[in-house]
């Protein structure tokens, strides 16, 4: 069996603790939006949806440019970094 490499072993990792995260926060966010924010159904559901159309668009888009460009590194970095970025300012909404 061939040796995993040691960017591979981060980038496990990295993917991992990314995941974990988004695990924690989207299970709780429509509760926080629904009993803290006082929002309707109707526009959970609207963020919900903007929210993942606007993920998948992004990852076809980023998709296509990687490929052309012929680099996947920065297009990883440049995910992972925003999403370790954003998660801690869900921290800062206010009622």
């Amino acid at each position: 069996m061939a040796k995993i490499s040691h960017n591979i072993k981060i980038l496990g990792w990295v993917s991992f603790l990314t995941d974990v995260s988004s695990e924690m926060i989207l299970p709780i966010l429509p509760l926080f939006l629904k009993n803290v924010l006082k929002a309707t159904m109707t526009s959970i559901g609207v963020i919900e949806g903007v929210a993942e159309a606007t993920a998948s668009l992004l990852k076809v888009a980023s998709g296509y440019w990687s490929d052309r460009v012929k680099k996947r590194k920065p297009f990883v970095v440049a995910g992972y970094g925003l999403s370790a970025l954003v998660k801690p300012l869900l921290a800062l909404t206010t009622t």
